[in-house]
């Protein structure tokens, strides 16, 4: 490999043709989230020139090889050096199994690549390895469960995505160091002069956009509003946290909502505007968590969520992120979808800055329907929960997944509510039946433990909500007992892209085993409020090995028919909303039906 320099856009190419590849990788070295191989992965691309000399040289290739792209090379190293970094016991040896089952490298370059990714004894790595490699099957092989390596499956955003976005604010901050140097050479004096200075962009004096870059000009609720406030939402929060009075945090906060630089990260929640507040945001928090400063805004419409290191060079994984700015659409917040915020997520944990009316806050396991108070968590004089689990959302790994309890006060909200962390900065609020209660009943509570471990679909989806409702019963042939057929609605903030999914749930021996998925839909009105009809079916196999064809409409059916190939019966028909007949393995069917008033049924759509 020749010395020479990397640039941007060379990096960004290399980063689209291989994120697979390189999130493969890191997932192999991290052996855990697939969510954490993909930020690695994304973090790797530099934000300036780098140089290439320093790159470990690969042995001499045959002359009909191809070079690998130096490009590559170097994005390998980088994340090979953050999916090492910290103690994670056999993270060397996994990246030794992979390099050679992956990357098909001989051990001389194994050897070498592990040394510059900082292993200190690259031998034992790949001594380690080797062992692996008898006991387990390739990575490259189907993924059973065990793999070393399994696939990701996590649907992160399109890398090509990212890319467009870091040259979209490249270009903008550019923008915006031309037009401070004009308003340096042109501006108004005293434009230019104070703390923070050269990190204000040029505006029109006297506006509200000026006045919104001014932390003076925060808007702050007096603590115990809430108690007098005729709505109690994000608006009827304090302003909470060590760093409420730090003027020059506060000045940085605004001035990346109004015009982030080129080198932060920023991200929304679909649907949520990007664009900087009308006017001067409400402060909700400003304080020192997890080795960054966090700042919480709200400007009646959204929640920013400003993150910066506290020391940008300390090796810290807050120094790694840099600074960030999260946007989340939060309108029309009632009380019960403002009781907290995400304040600080790591990989594994998440905090919670919780609404001043609650009184109590608890980690409950949502697979255990029989946990119902849950490990009351310990809050903070500023109302931050210490670190609640995030979910294992790998495919077949559902083993718990952990909620977050929290009662209110008298007047504000019903004794308990139920929410799960989706990614989003506003935790999604769980409610079960036809009036979106609470989901916290026993038989809300059994719904919702087959059905947690479906939720990795609505992932960052920008979900407020997700309600389930039971729409049939079924009593089952050959004497295995009775099924619920649920429906289930995971709605957003921006009230288009619901994601429904209906769901067969049988009797089963562990109450978290969750039910078959029978259909999905998005940015469909079904299951919702003004749209409870409803129709589906699945083959199903009894415990004495027979087959059928099962399926329930709604309770507006009065009729069911289903024909098709490979029925005992064709076409087969039944009273009420629930259908069974015999059915061979492969049959295929399709379902009809009629409601009371004489109108057919439709599935989902």
């Amino acid at each position: 490999m020749s010395e020479g320099t990397l640039d941007v856009e060379q990096a960004e190419l290399a980063l689209v043709e291989h994120y697979e590849r390189l999130v493969r990788l890191a997932y192999c070295v991290l052996g855990d989230s697939p969510r954490r191989a993909h930020a690695v992965t994304r973090r790797a691309l530099p934000r300036r020139c780098t140089s290439t000399a320093a790159l470990p040289r690969p042995r001499p290739r045959p002359e009909d090889a191809q070079d690998e792209d130096p490009a590559y090379v170097w994005l390998r190293l980088r994340v090979l050096r953050a999916a090492l970094a910290g103690p994670r016991g056999g993270a060397p040896a996994r990246a030794a199994y992979a390099l050679r089952h992956l990357e098909r490298m001989a051990e001389p370059d194994i050897r070498q690549l592990l040394r510059a990714a900082r292993v200190k004894d690259p031998d034992a790595a790949m001594a380690e390895a080797r062992t692996e490699v008898t006991t387990r099957p390739a990575p490259d092989a189907p993924d059973p469960p065990g793999t070393p390596c399994p696939l990701c499956e996590a649907q992160p955003p399109h890398p090509l995505d990212m890319v467009r976005r870091r040259r979209y604010w490249r270009a903008a901050g550019a923008a915006v160091f031309a037009a401070v140097v004009c308003a340096g050479m042109l501006g108004v004096p005293g434009d230019t002069w104070g703390p923070d200075a050269a990190a204000r962009p040029p505006l029109v004096r006297g506006t509200d956009g000026e006045r919104a870059l001014d932390p003076d000009a925060l808007v702050r609720a007096r603590a115990g509003a809430w108690r007098r406030a005729s709505r109690v939402d994000f608006a009827a929060w304090p302003a909470r946290g060590a760093l409420t009075r730090d003027e020059s945090l506060l000045r940085r906060a605004l001035v990346t909502w109004a015009r982030p630089r080129a080198d932060v990260w920023v991200g929304a929640t679909p649907g949520t505007p990007k664009g900087p507040p009308p006017g001067p945001p409400q402060l909700l928090y400003a304080g020192r968590l997890e080795g960054s400063a966090v700042v919480l805004l709200y400007d009646g419409l959204r929640v920013a969520r400003y993150s910066e290191p506290l020391d940008p060079d300390d090796g810290s994984a807050a120094a790694k992120d840099g600074v960030s700015l999260e946007l989340a659409r939060t309108a029309g917040a009632a009380a019960a979808a403002s009781g907290a915020l995400v304040v600080a997520r790591s990989e594994d944990e998440v905090r919670y800055l919780t609404a001043p009316w609650i009184t109590r806050s608890a980690e409950v396991d949502l697979l255990d329907p029989a946990d119902a108070t849950g490990r009351t968590l310990s809050r903070g004089e500023d109302g931050v929960t210490e670190p609640v689990r995030l979910p294992v959302t790998l495919p077949r790994h559902c083993e718990s997944w952990p909620g977050l309890a929290l009662w209110g006060s008298p007047g504000t909200v019903r004794d308990e509510q139920l929410y799960t962390d989706l990614g989003e900065l506003t935790p999604a609020r769980l409610t079960d039946g036809k009036d979106r209660a609470p989901a916290t009943s026993a038989a809300a509570r059994t719904r919702l433990a087959r059905t947690v471990c479906h939720l990795p679909a609505v992932l960052d989806r920008g979900v407020k909500a997700v309600n389930s409702w039971q729409f049939a019963r079924q009593r089952l042939p050959d004497g295995d007992g009775e099924a619920a057929w649920v429906c289930t609605r995971a709605g957003t903030w921006r009230g288009a892209g619901a994601r429904v999914m209906t769901q067969f749930q049988p009797s089963a021996a562990a109450p978290g085993r969750p039910g078959a998925v029978t259909s999905r839909t998005e940015d469909t009105r079904a299951c919702g409020p003004r749209a409870r009809e409803v129709l589906t079916g699945l083959l199903w196999k009894s415990t004495d090995g027979r087959w059928y064809l099962v399926a329930a409409g709604d309770a507006s059916v009065t009729r069911l028919r289903a024909r098709g190939s490979g029925l005992a019966d064709s076409p087969a028909e039944a009273r009420g909303n629930t259908l069974a007949v015999r059915a061979e393995r492969d049959a295929s069917a399709r379902l009809s039906a009629t409601r009371a008033d004489g109108t057919p049924a439709r599935p989902p759509h």
